[in-house]
């Protein structure tokens, strides 16, 4: 029997990691960054990962699809500044369910984890309606990349 846990797993091979620079407007009165802007990182972390793999926003939407979030999750670990060069790493989770699953670490300069996180995705057609079954651009996507025989 596979348990449910087993059938998501993260495909590290297809790991994209993308540097950022704080910038001033992102952090609060003290210079740290704040905790709201984590999430906006996670989105350039998925936009590289997006652009690198061919599953980018404007490949989604060519294919008359779109992928709202429905779920994301961010832990703080340590803070970073204004000024700071960060580095996101963005892997894809395999899952048997109509679904994107991004993880998300964010390092500092000296590769200390300074945040993690997930964002759970579905895919919505152009009349709006949700999709239970991959669609076949992702399906074909996910064949390419070896996650499908």
């Amino acid at each position: 029997m596979i348990k449910r846990k087993e059938k998501y797993n993260e495909v590290p091979e297809l790991t994209v990691s993308e540097k950022i620079r704080v910038r001033f407007n992102e952090t609060d009165p003290l210079g740290i960054v704040w905790h709201g802007y984590y999430i906006t990182y996670f989105e350039d972390g998925r936009e590289a990962f997006g652009r690198k793999h061919g599953i980018s926003y404007l490949d989604i939407q060519q294919s008359g699809y779109t992928t709202p979030i429905v779920k994301s999750k961010c832990e703080h670990k340590l803070s970073l500044r204004y000024g700071d060069v960060a580095r996101i790493e963005t892997t894809i989770v395999d899952s048997p369910a109509a679904k994107m699953i991004f993880r998300y670490k964010i390092f500092d300069a000296n590769e200390n984890v300074v945040c993690i996180g997930e964002t759970i995705q579905v895919f919505v057609d152009g009349k709006g309606d949700l999709s239970l079954n991959y669609p076949s651009f992702f399906e074909d996507w996910k064949r390419k990349m070896g996650l499908l025989k």
